[in-house]
């Protein structure tokens, strides 16, 4: 199975669009007292949008009721593999006396939108034809930050094997071990044949 990986790395001062990201059968939430679409949101660590889209037949959905019905889009079996992941980067940092990276699961969105893309769009490059650069993609998904890198690769079956393929590369190492950064979010998605890509988003804010 062919392999590959690429690094970017950006030190800055310093509607979203394009790649459908495909989800398992949905979860059923109920409206409770004090709900906001935003604050489902939140809980589940899913998009608005997502959410939105998952619910077509809400018109309004700035319009929520207690004991309504709410689809939620199911991505706990990708949560699980990038989780995996962000614990290994870990693991690297705290062998070579770094800080743990916090876990930011909207920069989590982003890279697996960044995957999603790149498979939808048959591409392998950290620049976009939907998003443009990763530094562009990162400002329209609203995340904030005064330095920014991004890790990609495809091909590696499961978290250990792309870990060990980024960390036997000096500039995706150099990323996961950069005292530069504070946060990770970790984006896969899977192809038509099984095949997965892989996106690695770092940021100081």
């Amino acid at each position: 199975m062919k392999k590959s990986i690429f690094s970017f790395i950006l030190v800055s001062i310093l509607s979203i669009a394009g790649a459908k990201v495909v989800f398992a059968a949905p979860k059923i939430y109920t409206v409770i007292s004090g709900d906001s679409m935003w604050k489902i949101a939140v809980k589940y660590q899913i998009g608005l949008s997502e959410i939105i889209e998952a619910n077509p037949s809400i018109k309004t959905p700035s319009l929520i009721y207690p004991g309504q019905k709410i689809n939620i889009p199911n991505i706990d079996s990708i949560k699980s593999l990038e989780n995996e992941v962000i614990r290994l980067v870990n693991l690297e940092r705290q062998k070579n006396g770094l800080l743990p990276l916090k876990t930011n699961w909207e920069l989590s969105r982003t890279a697996r939108y960044k995957s999603q893309d790149m498979i939808n769009k048959n591409y392998f490059s950290h620049y976009s034809p939907t998003y443009g650069t990763p530094f562009d993609m990162m400002k329209n998904f609203g995340l904030k930050f005064s330095a920014a890198g991004e890790n990609i690769a495809y091909g590696q079956p499961t978290a250990k094997d792309v870990m060990n393929t980024w960390m036997n590369s000096k500039g995706h190492r150099g990323n996961i071990l950069s005292p530069a950064y504070t946060e990770i979010g970790v984006g896969a998605a899977k192809n038509s044949s099984g095949v997965y890509y892989w996106t690695q988003m770092f940021i100081k804010p």
